[in-house]
């Protein structure tokens, strides 16, 4: 087993850490998303590959479905849970994502989520056949408010950067958010997290809308 980091020459003490962790450490110049993933992934010398971000862990069912897993099949789903402010919410529960597969059987697609052909929201498809594995990957992406308002904001900036701006397509992106900020509070819940689940769920209904705006004010 062979552990990769991919650093983006961050000025932390991430190296310092990987390394006597026994990791073997790459540091490059931040481009973009998937040109990250897609270095990472071809300096893999494995078969196999488990790819997880800084700020995600696997909790213990994880960790001994992942021992266990077989290989016959091409690829294996993860739920992941993210938390914000230190819970975790139920709208961001059980999110299906590829996260360990035959490094040769994937490819790498942006699902930018406002539309248009921004480089985000990337995820892994596999080519083959994937099975779903118990436990829980952890994502603690949102520490605060104030962490998840900047990343919003850099990542609707970013999207708006790559859209067709009209006012039609923002009216339209207002009555699409509002549509679904009612489905993320009752069919996924975010009514019974309070008002840090209600925030987070308006915010995420109108991030099209607020991309849209931004795209209309360049």
């Amino acid at each position: 087993m062979e552990i990769l980091v991919v650093d983006a020459n961050s000025d932390d003490r991430t190296v310092e850490f990987a390394q006597s962790a026994g990791a073997r450490v790459l540091s490059r110049r931040w481009t973009n998303f998937v040109d990250a993933r897609s270095f990472a992934l071809a300096q893999v010398t494995t078969p196999w590959a488990l790819m997880i971000d800084a700020d995600e862990a696997l909790d213990d069912v994880l960790c001994k479905a992942i021992l266990a897993a077989g290989d016959d099949v091409d690829g294996y789903v993860v739920r992941r849970t993210t938390y914000f402010c230190g819970k975790a919410l139920r709208l961001w529960r059980n999110e299906p994502l590829l996260r360990l597969f035959r490094r040769d059987r994937v490819r790498l697609q942006a699902q930018p989520a406002a539309g248009g052909d921004a480089i985000l929201h990337e995820g892994w498809v596999s080519t083959g056949t994937t099975r779903t594995l118990n436990g829980t990957l952890l994502h603690y992406s949102y520490p605060d408010v104030a962490s998840y308002r900047a990343k919003y904001d850099r990542y609707t900036s970013l999207e708006a950067e790559h859209l067709a701006a009209s006012p039609a397509k923002l009216f339209a992106a207002i009555c699409r958010a509002l549509a679904r900020f009612a489905w993320l509070l009752t069919a996924r819940g975010a009514l019974l997290d309070g008002p840090r689940g209600w925030y987070v769920a308006y915010r995420s209904a109108m991030y099209p809308a607020v991309a849209m705006e931004k795209a209309l004010l360049r």
